[in-house]
This record gives C-alpha cells, structure tokens and sequence, in this order.
C-alpha cells in the first residue's frame, strides 16, 4: 500500500529515551510576560543573510513596525517588539558567543504597546495565490521556531520542478523540560488549523498530517476537535484533508526524518530533503504563529517560550517580546535560592546551548530557557572522559544510523575530510543521542559541530 494512503505510526529505529521532565509546565496555561525596559534585536534570527536595519539612532517606533529589511531570498525582516525609541544600533552579545550586529530600542513607558497591522489574509478568500500567502508570510519575518530559524517563506514556496502532496505537521516536541508547543497546539489548535490551511494553499499540498508524540494526548484531541469545526468547510472549498497521527515517544522523533519514517515509514536519501518525497514538513509552533499573524496582518513580534528547571520558582509558558534580554526572564520568575549558582541553556537540554552571559536576548528560534543548578551542570561538565571502549552505544542509538565513536576519532586526530567524505558527517544533525549515552563521557556532538564549523570555514577561504 502507497504511503500516501497508509500511516505506518511505528517507532523510528534506534534513538534514546532521556527522562522528559515535562510535568511542571505541560498543564498550565500560557501567559503574557510584561514588557522590559530595553529590547534589543539582532539583525541576524535566521539562516541567511543578516537584515539591513532602515530606522536610525533617534527614531521613534511602533510596536510591529518595520525596522529592518531581508537581505536577500534567505534573509527575513526584522519588527519592533515594542513601542519606543532607537537608542543604538551596535554589536551585541549573542547566546552563540559571537557579538552580532543589533538595534537596541528603548521601551516607552506607558504605552499601550499596541501592534501595528498591515493587510489581513481570508483564508477562504478564492482569489488568494500561492505568492500572496509566500509574500505575507515573508513580510511578517517568520522562521522556525523549533530552533532551526529557516526563513518559513523560503520552505513553503516550491520550486518549478518539484510538486507538494503533503504538509507534515511536526507537533512531537521530543526535547525534554520543553512544553510550549504542547501548550501551542492545546490553547492555538483553531490557529494551527488555519495556519496548516495557509501552507496548504502555498505549496499545493493536498493533504496535511499532524504527527504528535502519544505522551499528548490532549494535544491530539485539541487538534482533531479543530479539525472537524473546519472539515465541511475544507470539503466545500475542495482543499484536501488534514489529519492528526499519534508516534510513538522517542528522542529525536522531531527530526523531520525520524518523522517521516515514524509516519510513513519512508527514508530520505543522504543530502536530499522532504521535497524529494512530495512533503514538506513545518514545526506546529510555526505554523499556529503564521494562523495567527496574517489574518491579522500583524509581524512576528514575541514567541511562545518554556521556562522552567529546577532552578525556576515560577516555571511557564510565557509570551516573550523577541529581544527580551534573559536577565528580564529571571528575574521575574525568581530563582531557587538554594542555588549559589545557575547554568543557563537556551532550548533543551539536548541540542540547546548553554550561554555565558544573561543579557544575551530572547530571539526568534529560542524555544526555552532552562536553569540547572550549577553543581548539577558542572558534575557533568567535569566528569572525567576515558578513552573510547568500542562498546557499540552510541552506534546503537544514532537515528541516523552513523558511527559516532570513528567520527569522534577522526575529529580528535583532526580529519575533517574523512569525517565528511567517508563518514557522511553532514548527515549528523546534533541531535545529543551519542554524548547522552556514551560510558567514556567523550563530549561527541560537541566535537562534530566544532569540526563542520572547521569545515565551513575551509569551504568558504577556499573561494
């Protein structure tokens, strides 16, 4: 039987189960967090080029508006999260360490902070084309917000060549401690809906499926109940169907290839991409954020952020201004004083990055903000590690079926080729699955990032 006709809902081969640690945000609702004093915006949220600020230090401006243009097709705009005025427009701490180019904007106090909208989408408007809704969602300066921060108008607008059958909905949300898009599809689901409708009618897709991982199951009934309210509406406007599938619960389900295997039971082929496959697959976050911005007209001005470990007194769901410095969120929702000390990682724990300075800024790929106590992080951090022991555990657990323990080798002895020619390196996506299991404590995933950056950069001297 086609895979187009029949879901396969079976686990993906090897993988991990990490302690999810969920419990103390996944049940209470989202709330709104009050604007800070400062905001700062970096140029650069997203895969692609910077963008090219247009206001000027001085400038008053409104919340929603435009202060900073895309570069290029791989490139997104940049909106004021709040009403104020331009203070700077300088280099600035990012939680990657690098200072990046950013505008600083000085909120007015007492202001109503209301959004600046521009032209509204209808969904069921018969005359929208696929290029109105690829332009809107491009205008409002939507990425990913999983984490990945590809520009969503750029992967929903299809090449000539390739034809869409399919949007997957990636609603796992596999990370440990993360809950915002649980959260997201429980409160949004009438947006999600709409905003699968929106990608739908994009790419030509005639048929969405919503993959969430069966620990959800209150996701899963928010979303179908929203898919019936529109399913005679769908039927009327002959616009395909969307369906919503339980997967089984492992890490890394939300990699779009786990996905896509756990769903169908389909592989994609080393370098190639869901395209290839007729799919498309987009982050629930994502797609509930574009339901709810363009019928509105309104930009990407704040996302949904978990915070909470065991360092937090008042863990949530929060609605975040992007460019809300960390120190902000802290301090609102108090810290442990037990704690002397906190180590801080933005996203999960598993592919998130701990950051060394808590005025970093909340950006639009920022999924969550964890705190640990320090001694927690720092036991870890300095456990010994012991020369690799061929025992075969982090092979096992690769979802991508690589062998860490040679590229690990070959990344100490400093053989970035072989790494990427005969150990397909660039297949690895940093999922954690391998420095989660490994007895020798050897930190894996962290020395294949630093060898595809060496790579990167061998790659772009040589031009």
């Amino acid at each position: 039987m086609s895979f187009l006709t029949y879901f396969r809902s079976e686990a993906f081969s090897r993988g991990s189960h990490p302690p999810p640690n969920k419990s103390r945000t996944e049940s209470l609702p989202i709330h709104r967090m009050p604007f800070c004093d400062k905001i700062v915006v970096p140029l650069s949220q997203h895969i692609g080029k910077e963008s090219k600020p247009i206001v000027k230090v001085g400038e008053f401006v409104q919340r929603g508006q435009l202060i900073a243009s895309a570069d290029g097709w791989l490139s997104v705009p940049q909106h004021a999260p709040v009403t104020g005025s331009i203070e700077a427009i300088e280099l600035y701490p990012s939680a990657r360490g690098v200072w990046q180019k950013s505008i600083i904007i000085k909120t007015q106090g007492g202001s109503s902070q209301t959004k600046i909208s521009g032209t509204p989408l209808n969904i069921n408007d018969k005359k929208l084309t696929e290029s109105d809704i690829v332009q809107a969602i491009w205008d409002t300066g939507m990425v990913g917000l999983g984490g990945a921060t590809f520009p969503a108008h750029a992967k929903l607008s299809v090449p000539k060549q390739a034809q869409v059958h399919t949007i997957v909905v990636n609603g796992c949300e596999c990370e440990p401690y993360l809950t915002c898009d649980h959260r997201a599809m429980l409160e949004y689901a009438d947006d999600l809906i709409r905003g699968i409708r929106f990608a739908m009618k994009a790419t030509g897709a005639i048929r969405a499926i919503i993959g969430i991982e069966d620990n959800k199951e209150d996701a899963v009934q928010a979303v179908e109940a929203a898919i019936e309210k529109v399913a005679e509406e769908l039927k009327a406007n002959e616009e395909g169907s969307i369906h919503c599938e339980m997967v089984p619960t492992k890490y890394p389900q939300g990699s779009e290839k786990m996905l896509l295997m756990a769903l169908f039971g389909v592989e994609i082929q080393s370098g190639a991409l869901p395209i290839s496959l007729g799919m498309v697959v987009n982050n629930a976050g994502t797609l509930a954020a574009i339901g709810q911005l363009l019928p509105k007209g309104e930009s990407l001005v704040e996302r949904i952020v978990t915070v909470t470990g065991p360092g937090v007194k008042k863990p949530g769901n929060y609605i975040v201004p992007i460019g809300t410095p960390v120190r902000f969120i802290l301090e609102y929702v108090g810290l442990n004083d037990d704690y002397p000390s906190h180590q801080i990682i933005l996203g999960g724990p598993m592919m998130g990055q701990a950051i060394a300075s808590i005025d970093v800024p909340i950006t639009k790929g920022t999924s969550g903000v964890l705190v640990f106590r320090q001694p927690d992080m720092i036991e870890a951090d300095r456990r010994k590690i012991y020369p690799c022991i061929k025992c075969g555990e982090c092979v096992d657990t690769c979802p991508m079926g690589l062998n860490p323990s040679a590229l690990g080798m070959l990344a100490v002895s400093q053989e970035y080729e072989t790494m990427a020619e005969k150990y397909h390196l660039a297949d690895c996506f940093e999922c954690g699955c391998c420095t989660y299991v490994c007895p020798s404590n050897i930190p894996l995933v962290q020395q294949f990032r630093v060898s595809k950056q060496i790579l990167r950069e061998r790659a772009a001297s040589s031009k």
